[in-house]
């Protein structure tokens, strides 16, 4: 491993190192810590030593001296070594190496003491400079970028950024055309800057922890006060602190959960473990505009779906119909009757059921939306077949409101397409006023267009060559997809006077009704009471 060299071979330095009085010590350090590099750090390297690194040595050495600060003036020996940024960011913003290992957070651990260039300014013409050097001055979480000058209480000391200082430590040429204007010193001194926990961002600290070369978690999902991880295996030995890192780093988080299995369950919530902070489940958040709230321990919620819930709605207009099989908390339905149109929405979790009455009361469209506490094929077979009944005897090509099934349970959704064959009686209607059906499903094909529409095909006994489209929704995890297919139900699979026993639709075994439960109607009207 190499790195460039600063400015000049390592003996022009030392010479004028030398020529620098109370310099000799220095380069002493400078020549021992050389040796000390070349012999444990660079075995298979160049035998010119890499001046960053020695450069790292002697920062160290000086962090040991509280308040240490020195003037240099250009070409001196304490160069900056012209080092890539985001390599110099890892070394320069590094939190204490001690750290590594820490399972339980400790904030004090993490101070250090770093080397930074500050310019001498006049308390009157800070505020000038500041907005002319807004690019240059040092920008850290939760740092200053004026501190006081010890030395004279006239005058402030501007931090600047390490890497956008040359190498001699001296600014360019637009930067002292800024300072002439305002009669400012050009010379740059270095000061000590003592940086703490909350110097660091989130990135900084984990992987300051975490074993080195293991992968880094920062990312999560925000619902409310709620933050959402989904840590792995080699991150568990320390989410208690990573879920504390979390919460402090992002103002408004007070609760950090890690998700523990996969959803697989018949209502599609998953168990969850508290990381950090408060044990509160019920949380509010807002996508697209409306506010929803519900228990997100008990329902199903993903914030990564908001983009796929605007589009949908953007497909609608003022007068449409919208049947949402698996409707969750709300956030195809409460939309949708926000832009007038007509909705039935159902889901078969109770805990989602009690969410949906109240977002939609929450956002004063109970009155335009009808809810339902069914199994998702009773739904279909019972309050959508009936209205769609209604609907089509009404439809004339004149009346140009459309209707909308959106099947969002990627798992299984797919498996409820049978349902519709020889779904209504009577003669076939204008191709133009026939039910568009928007089905979500995961796919691990090759190709997951193709995929999803073969299944969607075997499942209507129809081809939808030419009738279809499919619509990548995210991605889920490696070679894993969520896809949409869309599709208006071709008349030959929905009308049909008589269907034979073989024909009838088999329901998917996850999502029958158990032995002795009550019947989704006694389940709506227990609900309600």
């Amino acid at each position: 491993m190499t790195y460039p060299c600063a400015r000049g071979e390592s003996g022009d330095i030392g010479a004028r190192a030398l020529r620098e009085p109370g310099m000799r010590i220095l380069w002493r350090l400078y020549g021992y810590s050389s040796r000390l590099l070349k012999t444990k750090l660079f075995r298979t390297a160049a035998s010119n030593t890499s001046f960053p690194e020695v450069w790292l040595l002697l920062v160290q050495y000086f962090e040991r001296v509280p308040g240490f600060f020195w003037v240099v003036q250009r070409n001196s020996f304490f160069t900056m070594p012209e080092i890539l940024e985001n390599k110099a960011d890892i070394e320069l913003y590094s939190p204490h190496p001690e750290v590594r290992g820490m399972t339980t957070l400790d904030r004090a651990a993490f101070k250090r003491t770093i080397v930074v260039p500050v310019l001498k300014v006049k308390k009157e013409v800070i505020n000038k400079l500041l907005k002319s050097f807004k690019h240059t001055t040092l920008q850290r979480p939760g740092l200053k970028r004026v501190i006081d000058d010890p030395k004279d209480e006239d005058s402030r000391l501007v931090l600047l950024d390490p890497h956008k200082i040359s190498a001699e430590y001296s600014l360019g040429e637009s930067e002292q055309e800024i300072l002439k204007q305002f009669s400012i010193d050009p010379q740059v001194s270095k000061y000590n800057l003592e940086l703490t926990y909350d110097n660091f961002k989130t990135e900084e600290i984990l992987r300051a922890v975490l074993p080195e070369g293991q992968d880094v978690t920062s990312g999560f999902t925000r619902i409310g006060h709620i933050a959402h991880l989904n840590l792995r295996d080699h991150q568990i030995p320390y989410k208690h602190l990573i879920g504390q890192v979390i919460i402090d780093k992002n103002p408004g988080v007070t609760c950090s959960v890690n998700k523990i299995n996969i959803i697989d369950n018949t209502y599609r919530n998953f168990q969850m473990e508290v990381l950090a902070g408060e044990a509160n489940m019920i949380t509010k958040t807002r996508e697209n505009y409306i506010t929803y709230e519900f228990d997100f321990s008990k329902v199903y919620w993903n914030s990564r779906l908001s983009t796929e819930h605007g589009r949908i709605i953007e497909l609608l207009k003022p007068g449409d119909v919208l049947f949402d099989v698996f409707a969750g908390v709300g956030p195809f339905a409460i939309p949708a009757a926000k832009k007038k149109c007509s909705v039935f929405a159902n889901d078969l979790n109770p805990e989602s059921y009690k969410w949906l009455l109240h977002n939609c009361k929450l956002n004063k469209v109970d009155k335009k939306i009808k809810n339902f506490n069914m199994d998702g094929r009773d739904f279909l077979l019972g309050p959508v077949k009936e209205e769609l009944t209604k609907e089509l005897s009404l439809l004339t090509k004149e009346r140009k409101n459309t209707l909308h099934i959106v099947m969002n349970l990627p798992a299984l959704a797919i498996e409820f397409l049978d349902v519709f064959k020889h779904f209504l009686d009577g003669k076939p209607c204008s191709t133009d006023l026939l039910p568009t059906v928007h089905c979500y499903s995961f796919s691990k094909h090759d190709n997951p267009a193709k995929d999803v529409q073969e299944r969607a095909e075997a499942f209507l006994g129809t081809s939808l060559e030419g009738r279809c489209s499919t619509h990548l929704v995210r991605n889920v995890a490696p070679n894993k997809e969520m896809m949409c297919i869309s599709f208006q139900i071709p008349a030959e699979v929905l009308f049909k006077k008589q269907c034979t026993q073989e024909e009838s639709p088999v329901e998917p075994a996850s999502k029958r009704l158990r032995p002795n439960e009550d019947s989704p109607e006694e389940k709506l009207t227990s609900l309600k009471d």
